[in-house]
Formats: structure tokens, sequence, C-alpha cells
């Protein structure tokens, strides 16, 4: 359900070592030799999400675990953003990226609790 996670797991990698100090006759495109693409790819190589969540529980397990998922993703977003405001060494980007997966997480879930509802409400119009 997270597809960002990946991401976040990747390893971090040094900037200042993949800048380029000048153009050199081993440079490829916008300065960056064969040596400093391969670590930026090797750096930002996303792989299948290693943890899939296999059906085990009930169905409200399920929504009850979703609802934990999306609050935990919220408190941390609010941490991120306190990070940033208090001069905590948090930056920048980690605390947007932090609120828009919070963002995304509670549209998912608005989005299953509305489809759940028409399901509901179309099986309370059928006729028995």
């Amino acid at each position: 359900m997270n597809g960002i996670a990946p991401i976040r797991s990747a390893q971090p990698f040094d900037i200042a070592a993949l800048q380029p100090g000048g153009l050199s006759a081993g440079s490829g495109p916008g300065g960056i030799s064969a040596e400093q693409f391969e670590k930026l790819a090797s750096a930002i190589q996303v792989s299948a999400p290693s943890t899939v969540v296999a059906p085990t529980g009930d169905f409200s397990g399920m929504l009850t675990q979703m609802v934990r998922e999306v609050q935990a993703k919220q408190a941390a977003a609010s941490e991120a953003v306190a990070g940033v405001l208090g001069g905590k060494g948090v930056p920048l980007h980690e605390a947007v990226l932090a609120g828009e997966e919070a963002s995304v997480s509670f549209q998912l879930m608005v989005e299953v609790r509305n489809k759940l509802l028409e399901s509901y409400q179309e099986l309370m119009r059928m006729q028995v």
C-alpha cells in the first residue's frame, strides 16, 4: 500500500561526490562521468516492495490497519513539520514528502470508505 517506502529505504548517497569538477574528456551529458552516473543510478534504483500484505485477517481488521497506518503517517508528517519549524535539522523536502504521503494515504482511505458506502447502499436497494 505504501509506494514510497522503496524509495525511502534507498541508501543515502553523497551528492557532493556526484558533482562534476568540470567537463573532462570522459564526461557524458551534463559533465557527469560514467562512474558518477553509476553511483547515481545505484543510489536511486527502486526495487519492488519487499513486503506484500497477504489477506490474513478479517475485513474489519484490514480496515483498522489502514486507518492506523494513515494516522501514523499524519503523525509523522506533523513531527517533520514541527522539526522544520523548530530548527531541529529536518530537511524541508522530507517534511513536504511526509505531508504529501500522509495526504495521499488519507485520500485513498476516504475513497475506500466512499466505495464501501456505495456498495452497502447498492445492497440495501436490492430486492429480496
